[in-house]
């Protein structure tokens, strides 16, 4: 498990808030147990700054999972937003097209390597591209699989029970990612291997509950929804004592 490292750094910085990204280790309201919103996802809404925005949810790493589509439903019907859904196994230019309405948009858990093929092949991700480009406080937040998907790369289970590294995410911010620090052990070796030997570039790793905020590409604030989830700084390093990787735990805002 990652630990130790220098003092925890303030990771704020001042700027126009325009495009936003909160990349979350997992949790959410999938993972709610009573299948409500949490306060990430309260989080993620208000940073629209509309009055009644509209939240598109992107299912498409858990194959347009039903039951998920319906979790999402409940949970964000009770937050005053407009929603909708964005399905790839119907209708799917339709839903592409309707992107560039979205103030916020949700991307889920599941396949991460799935995820971005399908997005590629439907146009999502340069639809994706083009609404962030055009900014007007738009926000995209990724939980797990979706966090993955803004890094340039990331550790996934895409392929099998054996977790690897990838790189190939949209890269709307730089870097790499690993979610779930706290709920999968073996993920967290590899990433750090990855990162060490050059296969990944340095990034973070989250807990589930905790996630980092970027506005217009740059890290303004890591938050959680407890004190006790953390989020870490991930670099190479040629210490001799760091074992091929700096690990530093960064400060959280917990919402």
């Amino acid at each position: 498990m990652l630990g130790g490292g220098p003092a925890a750094r303030e990771t704020c910085q001042d700027g126009p808030m325009t495009a936003h990204i909160v990349a979350v280790g997992g949790g959410g309201f999938g993972a709610s147990p009573l299948g409500a919103p949490t306060n990430i996802d309260r989080y993620m809404v208000e940073l629209t700054g509309k009055r009644s925005p509209l939240v598109c949810f992107a299912p498409t790493a858990s194959a347009d999972d039903p039951q998920y589509i319906n979790k999402f439903l409940v949970a964000y019907g009770t937050l005053g937003v407009r929603v909708m859904v964005l399905t790839l196994w119907q209708d799917a230019a339709r839903s592409v097209d309707r992107l560039a309405e979205a103030d916020l948009v949700v991307v889920g858990n599941g396949a991460t390597v799935n995820l971005l093929a399908l997005w590629k092949a439907h146009g999502v991700d340069e639809a994706l591209r083009r609404r962030y480009a055009a900014g007007d406080d738009f926000v995209i937040g990724g939980v797990s699989a979706g966090g993955n998907a803004v890094f340039q790369g990331f550790v996934t289970d895409s392929f099998g029970q054996q977790f690897r590294a990838v790189r190939g995410g949209l890269g709307l911010v730089e870097g790499s990612f690993c979610c779930h620090l706290d709920g999968e052990d073996g993920r967290v070796p590899v990433y750090t291997e990855a990162v060490a030997d050059g296969t990944l570039p340095g990034g973070y790793a989250a807990d589930d509950g905790a996630g980092i905020q970027f506005t217009d590409g740059k890290v303004v604030k890591c938050i959680a929804e407890t004190s006790s989830q953390r989020v870490f700084r991930i670099d190479p390093s040629d210490s001799p004592s760091s074992s091929g990787v700096l690990s530093e735990p960064q400060r959280v805002e917990v919402l």
